[in-house]
């Protein structure tokens, strides 16, 4: 689906893990045991100087930082009050994502999610921590019931087993699974111009595109198949003996080559936008994307065959991404190809948001406009400067490198637990999730 690697469902839900998914109202639950036995409903104000907030920020932090490395990495690098709000909805996508993801998952699982949202913006949550921590993030921050609910959308198509005739549905498909969440993410961060949301679109669609051209076999394997089906005829593949028997051939391999090219452009594009975000949520984005980008080259590099292995990249790579990506983009040489240093990329700001994109942009934009809003291109840091071209200067990069510096460390005492034998290494990932 949409979201890197996985987080825990019962530690990102607040719940025991194995609970069930269907705990979204009072009627049919199951009397819960525990630390869950009294539901804590969201607290707009304090209850006797206490709203239960922070300890469901807690859970889903600690819920991405045990299931997913590659966000838990990212998010280290934003504003400390950006990254409670975007763990937040992280947590609620990645969860609603896991419950999907797990084989006995059917459509009363996805009405289940249905009728949580429903509650989130209700302002009456599940008894979930990443149910309380998102609503109150949609509230803060403004974040229109379109955004989730073209989610669990991409999520219905999952479970329809569906397939796609044109890279225009494959695309539908990625503003669904992947484009959501980065819109999400973009209003979150104070980002509310049409222009810089339809780049956000962008770059949800094309790390959705890598996601797809990095697990053509293992989504095969499970009955499932991305690829445009058009593109497939044009090459000679048989999609049906490709479900039957997933083998790699030359012919396929052209059209995971040409997929990965349809990603770039919008890699492209979604460089540009970055430059248009607040100075300091610029270095979590970039990586992002950087590391996403590098995972297409890896595809490349194993001649664009990922029926046989499946591609991957390496924690140092990692590492030296997420170092490039706090330089300014004068600096690190991303973003549109002839950019002059300095220079907002405009003419890519500029592109129409793609088309199977823009409905949800223009809604996205249509509610950074609603009052009570945060402003467009604001996020705590940014000092008023214009977002479009204000680059960190020595002390951003300061602490942007003193984030990397601790990410360095956690990850180095990892290891050494990993070596001791007293935990397991890090998951690598168990569907189509970086």
């Amino acid at each position: 689906m949409s979201l890197s690697t996985s987080v825990p469902s019962g530690a990102a839900s607040g719940a025991p893990s194995g609970a069930p998914s269907g705990a979204a109202s009072g009627r049919g639950r199951p009397l819960p045991r525990g630390r869950d036995a009294l539901p804590r409903p969201v607290c707009h104000g304090p209850a006797y100087g206490f709203s239960g907030h922070l300890t469901d920020l807690r859970a889903c932090a600690g819920a991405i930082r045990k299931g997913s490395r590659s966000f838990h990495l990212a998010s280290a690098l934003l504003p400390a009050d950006i990254r409670s709000a975007a763990q937040a909805l992280y947590a609620f996508c990645r969860h609603a994502d896991d419950l999907i993801d797990d084989p006995r998952a059917n459509r009363h699982a996805l009405d289940q999610l249905r009728l949580r949202l429903e509650l989130i913006y209700d302002g009456r949550p599940a008894d979930h921590a990443c149910d309380r921590a998102f609503a109150r993030t949609v509230a803060q921050h403004a974040i229109p019931k379109e955004l989730p609910a073209a989610l669990l959308d991409g999520f219905d198509m999952d479970i329809s087993r569906r397939h796609y005739g044109s890279i225009a549905e494959v695309k539908a498909y990625a503003t669904c699974v992947a484009s959501s969440v980065g819109l999400m993410m973009a209003l979150v961060m104070g980002t509310g111009e049409a222009a810089a949301l339809a780049r956000a679109a962008d770059l949800g669609i094309a790390m959705q595109l890598t996601n797809i051209a990095r697990d053509v076999g293992e989504d095969a394997r499970n009955g499932r198949l991305y690829l445009p089906a058009d593109w497939l005829d044009e090459a000679g593949v048989d999609a049906a003996d490709l479900l039957r028997a997933p083998r790699f051939s030359p012919a396929l391999g052209r059209v995971v080559q040409r997929l990965l090219a349809e990603a770039g452009a919008h890699y492209r594009l979604g460089h540009a936008g970055i430059a248009a975000l607040p100075a300091p949520c610029r270095p979590a984005i970039r990586s992002a994307a950087l590391v996403y980008e590098a995972i297409g080259d890896a595809v490349a590099a194993q001649g664009h065959d990922s029926v046989s292995s499946r591609a991957h990249t390496s924690l140092a790579g990692k590492l030296s991404l997420i170092l490039r990506a706090c330089l300014p983009v004068s600096r690190s040489g991303d973003g549109l190809p002839g950019a002059v240093a300095g220079a907002p990329q405009t003419a890519g700001l500029r592109a129409p948001a793609d088309p199977a994109a823009a409905a949800l942009v223009s809604a996205a934009a249509a509610a950074a406009l609603r009052p009570g809003s945060r402003p467009a291109g604001r996020a705590t840091g940014t000092s008023g400067q214009t977002p479009a071209t204000a680059e960190p200067g020595s002390a951003g990069l300061a602490g942007s490198g003193a984030r990397v510096l601790e990410i360095l460390m956690r990850l180095q005492a990892h290891q050494i637990d990993a070596r001791r034998g007293q935990r397991p290494p890090l998951p690598a990932g168990r569907s189509r999730h970086a």
